[in-house]
């Protein structure tokens, strides 16, 4: 359609027929309308309002509500017939057994490095840590020049006594000693035995030089005076001669009474052996100290290669690395006696295969609790239940848990198992030897059996809760005791408050008040 043809652009548009005529209002009535629903219908409302939220808070108060007498759950410990049923249940954490080894430095020093981490596994022998050691290197060295010097002196003092031995076993020198005193002595015997000879053959002399003399000089003119001078000086040397070997008689017996005593002396000397037997000894003596200071310098080299072995620590062990105790750049004490506890400890180890636990056991449980008895735990580091076996109670308790301390040691601890996890342990009953339970006392809760009323969905009690309302539990229950009261396996505990006479019209939620504790 063209332009031309469009009826809407060819007619005008006619907007009256849309006008709508509009009636006026009451001005009398309507403002009297507004002016009540502001003065009198607000404040009622914030009044209804404020008396609803006082009512919503102290309901209960401004309420009628019902008034009950309450019982307390009764316990007693009961025999449970059955071995391995749970006991109890208790927290613990994880420890070695029997205790963390610590690993100190024997010698004293200052921790060069360390080779190994926290939760590191090592073999028996393996490096731990290592000391500055450039002074125990200096004292082995000294010490090797001591020993060496020690043993010359040994080798010296062996000498000597060898010496000594040949001396003792064959004196070589006092049998030439005594030879030549027995060769002087009959030199001297022989000398004194020819004297008496010489003495004649000299007086014989004397007694011609005389008559020589004596014939020069009868002759007279008839000598020269040459002659008679020379016979009177062969005289005088006769006479000298004679004078002479008269002389010595005393000389020589003197001598050969000495060479005598000396042969003698000698031979006791060589009999005895009196100076060489002592220095025999001297040198055996001399021998054993040597030695004794070669060993004290073997002791001394000892010493010092141990002190430079100690400078490397190594675990002593096959086990994991439970803490790292030093670091590089501290100082350790050694063995001295001075030094602080632990002061020379490196790390702490432990065995993976030797672990125990340590129980917090509740007080009123500590009964149950049996050296030997079988425990079940469970921690989160782990999916399998971990078997262990009651070691014994210790003789720590703690004021604020109410507990004791029991340790429990682990059969075969998981690998993923290390000291200081939690754990949470359940303890079983007992078994004799011969396969029948052992009598172990367990609590189980008694309630008087009036209480205990049936439903549509079995056994329930009435119980009034924190909040002081009725509730309605389901129960388990078990036996009546001879005092009429019934057992209830399941379903409450002991701090419950039952209601002692349970209305047929009560319903869970309903608020009560408790008059009265019927005991």
């Amino acid at each position: 359609m063209t332009e031309a043809e469009s009826p809407l652009m060819t007619e005008q548009l006619d907007l009256k027929g849309l006008s709508v005529t509009r009636e006026p209002k009451d001005s009398g009535r309507r403002p009297h309308t507004s002016r009540w629903l502001t003065r009198l219908m607000l404040p009622l409302t914030i009044i209804v309002g404020f008396v609803a939220l006082i009512g919503a808070a102290a309901g209960r108060q401004l309420l009628p509500v019902r008034q009950v007498m309450v019982v307390p759950v009764l316990s007693e410990r009961s025999e449970a017939r059955t071995a391995g049923q749970p006991l109890f249940q208790a927290p613990g954490w994880v420890e070695p057994s029997p205790t963390p080894i610590s690993v100190p430095a024997l010698a004293a020093g200052v921790v060069e490095a360390l080779h190994v981490v926290e939760g590191q596994d090592l073999a028996e022998g393996d490096e731990i840590a290592k000391l500055i050691h450039i002074d125990a290197e200096l004292a082995v060295r000294r010490a090797e020049a001591t020993l060496a010097k020690r043993e010359g002196e040994l080798n010296r003092a062996v000498a000597e006594r060898d010496a000594a031995r040949i001396r003792v076993a064959k004196p070589f020198h006092l049998e030439v000693l005594l030879a030549d005193a027995e060769g002087e002595l009959n030199a001297a015997k022989l000398e004194r035995d020819r004297l008496p000879q010489r003495i004649q053959a000299a007086a014989a002399e004397l007694a011609f030089a005389r008559e020589s003399v004596a014939g020069k000089r009868a002759a007279g003119a008839g000598v020269s005076g040459v002659i008679r001078q020379r016979a009177e000086a062969d005289l005088k040397d006769a006479q000298a001669a004679f004078e002479e070997l008269q002389s010595q008689t005393p000389y020589l017996d003197a001598k050969t009474e000495a060479l005598q005593r000396k042969t003698n002396a000698l031979r006791s000397q060589l009999r005895l052996l009196v100076d060489e037997k002592r220095a025999l000894e001297e040198a055996e003596a001399n021998v054993v100290a040597a030695a004794a200071i070669r060993d004290q310098a073997q002791v001394q080299l000892e010493e010092a290669q141990l002190q430079l072995q100690r400078m490397l620590i190594r675990s002593p062990i096959q086990g994991r690395v439970l803490r790292l105790v030093a670091s590089p750049g501290d100082r350790v004490m050694g063995m001295d006696s001075t030094a602080e506890h632990r002061s020379s400890t490196i790390v702490q180890m432990y065995d993976p295969a030797k672990l125990q636990v340590r129980v917090d056991v509740r007080l009123e449980d500590v009964p149950l609790v049996i050296p030997g008895q079988r425990v079940e735990m469970k921690t989160a580091a782990s999916t399998q239940t971990i078997q262990g076996r009651v070691l014994r109670p210790t003789s720590r308790a703690n004021i604020q848990k109410n507990t004791l301390e029991v340790k429990v040691a682990i059969d075969e601890p998981p690998p993923g198992v290390a000291p200081d996890m939690l754990v949470t342990a359940t303890f079983l009953s007992v078994q004799t030897e011969n396969s029948q339970a052992k009598d172990s006392s367990v609590r189980r809760l008694l309630v008087p059996e009036a209480l205990v009323q049936e439903g549509g969905t079995g056994q329930f009690v009435w119980i009034v809760d924190s909040d002081q309302r009725l509730q309605k539990v389901d129960v388990k229950v078990g036996g009546v005791t001879e005092d009429g009261l019934r057992e209830i396996a399941d379903g409450i505990n002991l701090t419950d408050k039952l209601v002692a006479q349970p209305a047929p019209d009560f319903t869970s939620g309903e608020t009560v008040v408790i008059t009265g504790d019927d005991r």
